[in-house]
């Protein structure tokens, strides 16, 4: 088994992908802000590489991460 997992993908890109926020702006602002956790734990990288199973939490959403295994 490889650790160069190709499919991940960055916080913010996630918030914007899931309608979370609008903008990567907005994401950049709550995450520096410390609105968003990652796994139950407080997450201020916007560029946090996310993996598969990965749990993002912001307010009452909480959203893992999948991705499509074609």
């Amino acid at each position: 088994m490889s650790n160069d997992d190709p499919q991940m993908i960055r916080l913010d890109q996630f918030l914007k992908a899931h309608a979370v926020v609008g903008t990567g702006g907005q994401a950049k602002l709550l995450i520096q802000d410390g609105q968003v956790l990652v796994n139950g734990e407080v997450e201020t990288r916007r560029r946090r590489q996310l993996h598969e199973g990965d749990v993002v939490q912001y307010e009452d959403q909480q959203l893992t991460v999948e991705f499509d295994s074609h």
